[in-house]
């Protein structure tokens, strides 16, 4: 019997008994052969060896060159305990840290504990840029890239999710340990082929925060593995992240502002009310993908999103930004904006460089470069400056959107908490009165006492 590599699945070629007990086997009449996803290679060479099954194991590829040996670099005793925890819990397993705790670091140290080739999968070409810089840094350069055009292969190499989910199907026996920066971003379906089309039994997932859906992190143990360790902000403020006060302003609507508003909520309550009532169990994505089906529905959606641009950045919000700016004149500000249309309106008022997805990669890194000098003093951010990136010099956030889920909350105050010497970050949450803004504003401060 032999057992091959095909195209991100495995194929089981050859006369087996009791194949169709294997883990995660199907029978492909196509070719008359077994086929399982990738990710089940560890699980399958173990089976056969069990039986005592004689085959030919044609997916791993031992002639690849492997990464430079590298030391362990000093790692936070937080972010020591991670990894021993990772190490002896199988190599499998996600680390939950705060932004600004040093996930990719602890990344390095599991590359230089394993040795292993290693593809590490990242949300962005901007984030994909700054972790081929770190890798190289810490010795294990040159690095592979794939994303941004680019299609490098290195026996350290990153990626982004999307050039994964197109290119796993040669690369997915190459690496035998994979890294999965923002990790849940997976787990409900959309892109998990990229990880299940993996062989590499040695998986690390880092996020700031996991789903709240169980589902979600049921599908996350599979795909990558569970959590293994978990280090909130509260925890490491004051040592580790700059300490931090959340500031929230009440801010209200004016009468006219009230009454488009409300005039919305008359068309998506009833419908949002009707579905949840008939699945209380299901889940917001689940609400919008019933909802677009039917012209009630989508007349909810529409209304729900014109709801959110009324309340996004409505008079009193204006008024407060630029009393905020005005008030720390001397501080390097973060504004933060649910979309780009607020942070064009924000970026022009205040005559501020926007950071937002219709901005170039020489143009960001530049305005980054001149922020953390000191040359710009305000970025005004559409999503963009949400997960990864590293902002060091920041010290005051704005968060104007008031839209965001409880996870993207905990990493927008994650932007200014990188440490920095008497540091102390302020985080203000501007929050309309009688809108659902209050509501999450809520579920925000739970999320951050347990992230």
């Amino acid at each position: 019997m032999e057992l091959v590599f095909d195209r991100g699945t495995l194929l089981l070629r050859g006369n087996l008994g009791g194949a169709e007990s294997l883990p995660a086997v199907l029978w492909d009449p196509r070719v008359r052969a077994w086929r399982a996803p990738a990710c089940h290679y560890r699980e399958l060479i173990h089976e056969l060896g069990r039986r005592a099954v004689d085959f030919h194991d044609g997916v791993s590829l031992q002639q690849l060159a492997i990464p430079p040996p590298i030391p362990i670099p000093e790692l936070r005793p937080y972010q020591a305990s991670a990894i021993a925890a990772w190490d002896r819990l199988g190599r499998k397993g996600i680390i939950v840290l705060p932004t600004g705790a040093g996930k990719t670091r602890a990344a390095v140290a599991a590359i230089a504990l394993t040795g292993f080739r290693t593809l590490c999968l990242v949300p962005t070409r901007v984030l994909m840029a700054q972790w081929v810089k770190t890798l190289a840094e810490a010795g294990l350069g040159p690095i592979g890239e794939y994303g941004d055009g680019r299609r490098i292969e290195r026996p350290v190499t990153v990626a982004t999710f999307a050039s994964a989910l197109l290119h796993m199907e040669t690369l997915g026996n190459r690496f035998d340990l994979l890294v999965v920066d923002e990790v849940h971003h997976f787990g409900f379906g959309s892109g998990d082929e990229a990880l299940e089309m993996s062989t590499a039994a040695a998986r690390l997932g880092l996020s700031a925060t996991l789903p709240e859906d169980e589902n979600r992190r049921a599908a996350l143990g599979v795909l990558v593995g569970p959590e293994v360790y978990h280090a909130s902000v509260e925890e490491l403020a004051g040592r580790y992240l700059s300490a931090f006060q959340v500031v929230t302003i009440s801010v209200g609507l004016t009468p006219s502002e009230r009454v488009a508003y409300d005039a919305e909520m008359l068309v998506f309550r009833p419908v949002c009310r009707s579905f949840f009532e008939a699945a209380p169990r299901a889940s917001w994505s689940d609400f919008v993908s019933a909802a677009s089906r039917s012209d009630a529905g989508r007349q909810a959606l529409s209304a729900w999103r014109r709801s959110r641009a009324i309340v996004g950045f409505c008079a009193e919000k204006r008024a407060a930004v630029g009393d905020l700016t005005l008030r720390h004149r001397d501080a390097r500000i973060l504004v933060f904006a649910a979309d780009n249309d607020t942070a064009y309106a924000v970026a022009r008022e205040h005559l501020v460089q926007p950071i937002t997805c219709d901005i170039g990669p020489a143009e960001r890194t530049r305005a980054l470069e001149f922020f953390s000098k000191g040359e710009l003093r305000i970025l005004i951010s559409a999503r963009v400056l949400n997960e990864g990136l590293d902002v060091p010099a920041a010290d005051i956030a704005i968060l104007v959107g008031g839209s965001q889920g409880a996870r993207e909350y905990v990493q927008l105050v994650g932007r200014v908490l990188r440490h920095a010497e008497g540091k102390k970050a302020i985080v203000y949450d501007l929050v309309t009165r009688g809108t659902f803004e209050v509501r999450h504003a809520d579920r925000h401060r739970r999320a951050l006492a347990s992230s």
